[in-house]
């Protein structure tokens, strides 16, 4: 067994409920659901985060991704889905093998509301806004 528990999961040492596989990624229900359905994309290859994905295997992700969510939708029939990567631990990531949550939701669901209140949100128009996207421009630019 590995320090890392998904790629023990993905070497088939690891217990999960495999829903998913190709030769690149994997797919599988967590221990410690969500929600009814709420599966677990990950690479196979160990890549601690989004910050460490190539464009290559974000290929590969996004492909098993739009297989998955359909999939999804007509066996569980939910009211919605939320699509959840963390990436860092101030994000709330745990385990440090990139991973993809997708989390079907129902009405009333138990998983509550992702994004903070709207009083808590930035204001629109704020000074800060404007000066990160310029400096996601100059990154994207360079």
């Amino acid at each position: 067994m590995s320090t890392c528990v998904f790629c023990d999961i993905v070497a088939g040492d690891g217990p999960a409920e495999i829903v998913y596989a190709d030769d690149r990624t994997l797919a599988f229900l967590p221990l410690y659901p969500a929600a009814v359905g709420h599966t677990l994309l990950v690479p196979r290859a160990h890549v601690r985060d989004l910050w460490e994905l190539s464009e290559s295997e974000a290929h590969h992700l996004a492909s098993a991704l739009v297989k998955l969510a359909p999939a999804l939708r007509h066996a569980l029939s939910p009211d919605g889905l939320n699509v959840v990567n963390s990436a860092g631990a101030a994000a709330t990531q745990t385990v440090f093998h990139l991973h993809v949550h997708l989390v079907p939701r129902w009405y009333g669901d138990s998983f509550g509301p992702l994004w903070p209140d709207p009083a808590a949100r930035l204001p629109a128009g704020d000074e800060r806004q404007g000066r990160a996207a310029e400096a996601i421009r100059r990154e994207l630019a360079d």
